[in-house]
């Protein structure tokens, strides 16, 4: 199952050239983690972080450009959550503006205590869902 999480491309986000400098869809790729776990999950980062004392740092990713993103444009971030182990969550992404695809990404999610920086269990109101299908 796919959670959506549209994006508009910013100023921010582009270089000189007028497209979105590949950093900034690593920035982009985490506020849709972020969505995630807000909508799908039920608990977003500011809880999970500064309540909790917790993260859900990213440990590994491998990203294909597919086409380049302009100013203006809306991204879809279509995130499945491919295998949810004890403490990590393998995740697809492909980012699409209308049917054409721009990125295609798989990222390693962990679970960490911020305090020792350990990877642990995911929680089990934290965990993320393999059978999720929502947009935001």
């Amino acid at each position: 199952m796919t959670f959506i999480s549209r994006q508009v491309v910013r100023f921010a986000h582009v270089d000189a050239a007028g497209i979105v400098f590949y950093p900034r869809y690593f920035e982009m790729l985490n506020a849709a983690v972020e969505d995630y776990f807000a909508i799908v999950v039920g608990v977003d980062f500011a809880t999970i972080h500064c309540k909790r004392g917790l993260g859900v740092p990213t440990v590994k990713l491998d990203a294909e450009f597919k086409a380049p993103s302009r100013l203006g444009e809306e991204l879809d971030f279509a995130l499945s959550m491919r295998r949810v182990g004890r403490s990590s969550a393998d995740v697809s992404v492909e980012v699409h503006c209308a049917a054409e695809l721009r990125l295609h990404a798989r990222l390693v999610l962990v679970c960490v205590d911020m305090g020792t920086g350990r990877a642990l269990a995911w929680p089990e109101d934290m965990r993320p869902s393999e059978a999720a299908q929502i947009a935001a």
